[in-house]
């Protein structure tokens, strides 16, 4: 059986698949489906494509530049592995064919390298650092499907969803955090179409398994993650390990990295049970919390986590207020800790979703993923914005009028957006 992520089969004539992969593509922009003659990974990349609205036509948009993409950029942890990167891929992106190009989880480019000569073809579709290469902005393309997929593949030539693009071949690999398995980005080497062999996707996938593996042998012992959106109980992962914490425990901890300056006992009693006071069975649950913890981990009086302690929540947070919406939305699993009835917790998780929502609901191109989200398919304002930017009488809109009705009847409200006829 051949390897589906491979572009060409063993013998194949790349001139011939390039013509061949051409008329399909053609057939598939103009209203016909990709039937035959397709590999399954690229028709189901270019249906999501078409889906986004992306134009055979179009181009990457640049999101990033200057002092935001250098800050950006400086801060990602796959910076810490760009000298493997450049160690294991360097030779291509010298050889005056190829380029070699990072992105993060988004498909946004961090760096693309290679000759003067190259990198001038390169900026003709805005294959330069910054830009978006997602399938939802630039179709299908090797990082951006890769990221899709989660999984290393090669794209070729016409292959490519925009027709800018498809003079090149590419091949790219996605990279995982190894404490978390959270994606960070991908590895990508785009050149001719040479490229489409065996050797190209077991380089992109050994350079990735090999920065993975670094990052993995480079996490400090104290460094920690805290997991709590979309989760009864927190998820602590810490020196490769994860830890599940009980709900006191999960809500001590989301208070405490809500408060870096440190809290008293008696001040996250109130952040736990309000008026109910209970100082003493707080301070025996720090207690315990500390030895799970340990003091490299912990401090007391007053209560406090080191810096070097992140939490996924705080993520969606620093996304928000730096204006990366649609990166916010990606990074947010569900709720915060969406059981406890701490009233610190409930302010917190109250302040997420209302800055979330508000920012979502200025972007149409957004609403989608929030109503088919687990969170959002009761959320009767985000479908009533959604159905509002579908197209009239689109199949979609009906079935996104119908979820209206049916949740408008459920809370006893009127809608007004008019319900589809049976």
């Amino acid at each position: 059986m051949s390897n589906p992520w491979l572009a060409l089969a063993l013998g194949t004539d790349p001139a011939e698949r390039i013509s061949q992969v051409g008329r399909a593509h053609e057939r598939f922009v103009t209203g016909e489906q990709p039937v035959t003659q397709v590999r399954d990974v690229v028709a189901a990349s270019w249906r999501r494509s078409a889906g986004a609205r992306v134009s055979p036509d179009s181009t990457a948009p640049i999101e990033l530049s200057d002092g935001d993409l250098e800050a950006y950029r400086a801060a990602h942890p796959l910076a810490r592995v760009l000298p493997i990167f450049r160690d294991l891929l360097g030779g291509l992106a010298d050889d005056g064919d190829h380029l070699m190009a990072v992105c993060d989880a988004h498909g946004r480019l961090l760096w693309v390298e290679g000759t003067t000569s190259v990198l001038r073809g390169a900026e003709s579709m805005n294959f330069v650092p910054g830009a978006r290469w997602d399938e939802a902005h630039a179709g299908t393309n090797a990082p951006g499907t890769a990221l899709a997929v989660d999984h290393p593949l090669q794209i070729f030539a016409t292959e490519h969803f925009t027709r800018g693009v498809q003079r090149w071949t590419c091949a790219a690999a996605p990279i995982h955090d190894p404490a978390t398995g959270r994606l960070l980005g991908a590895i990508d080497v785009t050149g001719g179409d040479h490229l489409a062999n065996p050797h190209s996707l077991a380089l992109v996938r050994a350079t990735a398994l090999a920065a993975e593996a670094f990052l993995g042998a480079h996490q400090s012992a104290r460094s920690a993650t805290v997991s709590a959106l979309g989760r009864e109980d927190a998820v602590l992962s810490i020196g490769g390990k994860s830890l599940r914490l009980g709900r006191r425990h999960s809500e001590l901890l989301v208070l405490l990295l809500m408060h870096p300056e440190g809290r008293s006992g008696d001040q996250l009693a109130l952040d736990l049970y309000a008026d109910d006071l209970n100082p003493v069975t707080v301070r025996a649950e720090l207690s315990r919390l500390r030895r799970i913890l340990g003091p490299e981990l912990l401090d007391s009086r007053p209560y406090r986590l080191r810096a070097d302690v992140d939490a996924d929540f705080l993520t969606v947070h620093r996304l928000l207020e730096s204006g990366l919406v649609a990166e916010a939305v990606a990074a947010y699993a569900g709720p915060l800790l969406p059981s406890s009835d701490a009233p610190g917790v409930a302010r917190l998780r109250r302040l997420i979703d209302s800055r979330l929502r508000a920012a979502v609901l200025s972007r149409a191109d957004l609403l989608q993923a929030w109503v088919n989200a687990p969170w959002g398919a009761d959320d009767l304002e985000m479908w009533e914005a959604y159905a509002a930017v579908l197209p009239p009488g689109s199949p979609t809109r009906l079935l996104a009028a119908r979820r209206i009705a049916q949740l408008a009847a459920e809370y006893g409200l009127a809608t007004s957006v008019q319900r589809p006829r049976n």
